[in-house]
């Protein structure tokens, strides 16, 4: 077991805790002399370039697009009075 704060002491070093716990070091935290919670370091993770996946490929697209929308849908959506 790491290192134990009482919760009056741990919250009032709240930051260096964080700090320690970052570089590594295993803090826990008692309330009424029972061990309550641990700081620990979390993992880090390599940042890497991800791949885009297949689903955000577009495959095919309509020549008409984005041609204007007939005019009964334009008044179907409320584009037109």
């Amino acid at each position: 077991m790491g290192k134990v704060f009482n919760l009056y002491e741990a919250k009032n070093q709240l930051s260096s805790l964080v700090d320690r716990a970052a570089a590594g070091e295993e803090i826990v935290i008692a309330k009424h002399g029972q061990p309550m919670a641990k700081l620990v370091p979390v993992p880090q993770v390599q940042a890497g370039r991800r791949k885009p996946s297949g689903a955000m490929k577009i495959k095919w697209i309509s020549p008409d697009f984005d041609a204007p929308l007939p005019p009964e849908l334009r008044k179907a959506f409320g584009i037109d009075p």
